[in-house]
């Protein structure tokens, strides 16, 4: 795929993930899940090589970009069949929100571990009754003495099992009008009341899913990020717009890699005169998807530019607008890849048919296509809200 809009530094920064993913690839992954484990050797090692936390402050460990250089590292994973979806949750959202709100001891205790790997956090928002609508949050935190009990359920969170400490999105009652108002707490993993239990899902993925619920749990002033009660949702959505941003990243390089595969195969495949690649029936699909994750990833260069120079609300649109298209783009390119291999679609051997359960989620998490569909609506075109 072109990068002629790219810095050098970018450029060497995607050759050298490549490379990385190339050594893992599909088999690895696939391994990983059948044997119910974790792809700690490829965490690991991007960790390592300095990828994990090349969004995060140089002060802390990190490598001083921003989400144009982290939202690269996950594309050329998921490129080469070996994306880390946990990227998008300890770095991306946990890692930017502590980066930008955080106190400074939160920074200290957290940043450079999020950075080398060492640490990880998964984010709770998500919950059983609420689903898309955020208003309706009801996990909620009140003060005992100098001490924070923090109620409420979450489900659909990424790896609670392996990370150290879970942030999650509650609600405090303003002192002055009696209003719920969004805060973010640092829950770690081993705090009493803090109990997970694993949702079984179809889709294959290392990563686990969890339903949190949160019994009084117990946490001291320190846990509330930012140590403040009126930037909630300031860092919440410092926080969503590099979700969307990443989920993106995830997208495309999922949609690279089956679409790889199925150009590889449509090369060599013959069972008349010519390679079925010759025929427009095989060849134009192929193309018309490349198209769409090449328009995808333009979209998703420009909401990670402008999140990265500071202009939240126009992230805001363009992280929107560049998770729906990777969505989009990916289930197609899974959809048509598989279509492509027929029968060695479905197969074991080629590694294609498990991707069409998991093309879906760039199309449903962390936020819906129709709740997409109503932010540009509302915002980018002003539109009436039904709701």
């Amino acid at each position: 795929m072109s990068t002629v809009l790219e810095t050098e530094e970018h450029q060497a920064l995607r050759a050298a993930v490549a490379a990385l993913g190339k050594r893992y690839g599909r088999d690895y992954m696939t391994s990983v899940v059948r044997d119910g484990a974790h792809p700690r050797e490829l965490w690991t090692e991007a960790a390592k090589l300095g990828y994990l936390g090349v969004n995060l402050p140089e002060e802390y460990g990190g490598g001083g970009g921003g989400m144009a250089e982290l939202s690269i590292v996950l594309e050329e994973l998921g490129a080469a069949g070996s994306p880390l979806l946990m990227m998008v949750v300890s770095p991306a959202i946990c890692g930017t929100v502590i980066a930008r709100f955080g106190t400074d001891t939160q920074k200290r205790q957290w940043l450079p571990g999020l950075a080398d790997g060492s640490l990880t956090m998964a984010f709770g928002i998500t919950e059983p009754d609420a689903g898309s609508n955020s208003h309706r949050i009801t996990t909620t935190a009140h003060k005992d003495g100098e001490d924070w009990l923090l109620t409420g359920r979450k489900v659909f969170v990424s790896g609670v099992d392996i990370a150290d400490a879970t942030l999650i999105v509650g609600r405090t009652e303003d002192a002055r009008s009696g209003r719920l108002k969004p805060c973010l707490f640092i829950v770690p993993r081993d705090a009493p009341g803090f109990r997970r239990s694993q949702i079984d899902m179809e889709l294959q993925a290392p990563e686990k899913q969890f339903e949190l619920v949160l019994d009084d749990v117990r946490l001291p002033a320190d846990a509330l990020v930012g140590g403040g009660e009126d930037a909630g949702l300031l860092q919440l959505f410092a926080g969503l717009n590099p979700e969307r941003i990443m989920t993106a990243a995830f997208g495309i390089g999922m949609g690279r890699y089956a679409l790889g595969r199925a150009v590889e195969y449509a090369k060599t495949r013959q069972v008349w005169k010519e390679p079925i690649g010759s025929h427009q029936a095989i060849a134009h699909p192929l193309a018309q998807a490349h198209i769409e994750l090449e328009l995808a990833r333009l979209m998703m260069q420009k909401a990670a530019r402008l999140y990265d120079e500071g202009d939240d609300i126009g992230a805001g649109e363009a992280a929107n607008m560049a998770k729906y298209a990777a969505g989009e783009a990916c289930v197609k390119a899974v959809d048509q890849a598989v279509h492509t291999l027929g029968g060695n679609g479905l197969t074991r051997e080629y590694g294609l048919a498990s991707l069409i359960t998991a093309a879906r989620v760039a199309r449903i998490a962390p936020v819906s296509r129709e709740m997409i569909l109503n932010y540009v609506s509302h915002q980018s075109l002003g539109l009436p809200k039904s709701y």
